[in-house]
């Protein structure tokens, strides 16, 4: 399998951004949490920064929406640019719709599922998307331990996806770093999302090529 580390940039130095991104110019894409304060209890980053990042750096931007409303404001995300949108299936009244939508515009398609939320009712319709987000904590903040429990959960989606040979993209986001990226690659992931683990890193280009070369071993 494929291996894909997507660092988050809720981490970063927001004042130093060109040069944050250019050190993570190895990574597979740039991660981009958008947050709203109501579906989660964060707020974080909008349209306006989504494009200057994308102005910033030549790796794709996977957009993660943690947001209400989805269906309404998903398509901005791709209209600025993201290669990548990703909203939760918690918060979309058309995951459907919504998801061809993103396509017909150019993007990628992506639906996530906090811990809580089973794999099993979305099964059917994992050929409209082009990747799964399991988020390994409850999203809203970076820095959170992993849930390690969650890894059944990665297990069952990994075989949905491979029953029905389907070319979709298997993500976890939340306490990914060099501690847990082997569970998580051996219960069947593929793409990794690294904040802290990345940015706190002596130096995050390295750790980046560390973080990929430990899932591609466990794979």
């Amino acid at each position: 399998m494929s291996v894909q580390i997507s660092p988050s940039i809720l981490n970063c130095d927001f004042g130093h951004l060109a040069d944050e991104l250019e050190k993570i110019s190895n990574a597979d894409y740039v991660h981009f949490d958008v947050m709203d304060n109501h579906f989660v209890p964060n707020l974080s980053f909008g349209v306006p920064l989504l494009e200057k990042v994308v102005e910033n750096t030549s790796v794709p931007v996977d957009a993660h929406l943690m947001i209400e409303d989805p269906d309404t404001w998903a398509p901005q995300y791709a209209e600025a640019g993201a290669a990548s949108v990703t909203f939760h299936a918690e918060a979309c009244k058309a995951p459907l719709r919504l998801a061809r939508e993103l396509r017909k515009m150019g993007a990628r398609a992506g639906i996530a599922l906090k811990p809580a939320t089973d794999i099993i009712p979305y099964v059917d319709i994992l050929n409209e998307f082009d990747m799964v987000l399991i988020m390994t904590v409850e999203p809203g903040f970076g820095g959170q331990s992993f849930i390690e429990s969650m890894m059944p959960k990665v297990e069952r989606t990994r075989e949905a996806i491979d029953k029905y040979g389907l070319d979709v993209s298997l993500q976890v986001d939340g306490g990914i770093s060099r501690a847990t990226i082997e569970k998580a690659a051996r219960a069947g992931a593929t793409n990794f999302v690294a904040g802290s683990a990345v940015f706190r890193a002596e130096d995050a280009y390295a750790e980046v090529d560390t973080l990929r070369k430990l899932a591609q071993e466990a794979c």
